[in-house]
């Protein structure tokens, strides 16, 4: 589970997107709220899974556009085939989970879901992030808590935990200067059935 929560692969691989898409929709349109998108952006999301939440943001300004950078290919192929009808507006692309495949100053607004914990390098990619953002531009990080997070049964394998203070000291370390976190909370069925609270935090981060 752990392996497929950071990298859907098969057709296991787009069961758990489907979940994770429905399990993390409230935390995705938040996040896609904040953004304050405008008319004629160039968006970029990291980790977009199925993107079942892609016309939802499409709605927010007219002429977007939407570029998906993911490491699975399987998320890339479901994504496509989900976003067919927005085609003249968004495009899917793989990456090594590292180094992002762009120019500097390529994006108006970044955003990431719960991918946070599978960074391999989180200083380093933070700065790549940075490299991208225009000047003026945004970038919003949303991600669970530790304590709620430590929680679930498969995060003691492969998964990296946070909480405010450890992203404050990742932002401080990096090519950011300006950030505003803002604390929210759902509840959310768990695995027994029972609705359980989920804590999370989204971060806006300023170029």
């Amino acid at each position: 589970m752990a392996e497929q929560l950071s990298k859907p692969e098969g057709d296991v691989g787009k069961d758990v997107a489907k979940m994770m898409n429905e399990t993390n929709i409230t935390m995705t349109k938040e996040s896609i709220r904040i953004l304050m998108l405008s008319d004629g952006e160039k968006i970029l999301e990291i980790g977009h899974g199925n993107a079942g939440h892609l016309g939802y943001l499409l709605d927010f300004a007219d002429n977007l556009h939407y570029t998906g950078l993911e490491i699975s290919k399987t998320m890339k192929t479901e994504a496509e085939s989900l976003n067919a009808d927005f085609g003249n507006q968004s495009e899917f692309l793989l990456y090594d989970g590292q180094n992002l495949p762009f120019q500097d100053d390529s994006f108006d607004k970044i955003f990431t879901v719960n991918t946070i914990y599978f960074w391999e390098n989180p200083l380093l990619f933070m700065n790549e992030i940075y490299r991208i953002l225009k000047k003026g531009g945004k970038f919003v990080l949303t991600f669970a808590k530790k304590d709620f997070m430590k929680t679930l049964p498969f995060t003691d394998y492969h998964f990296n935990l946070y909480n405010n203070e450890d992203l404050e000291e990742l932002v401080s370390k990096s090519s950011f200067r300006k950030m505003r976190i803002s604390d929210k909370e759902e509840w959310i069925m768990g695995k027994t059935g029972k609705k359980v609270e989920r804590k999370y935090t989204i971060s806006i981060i300023n170029k």
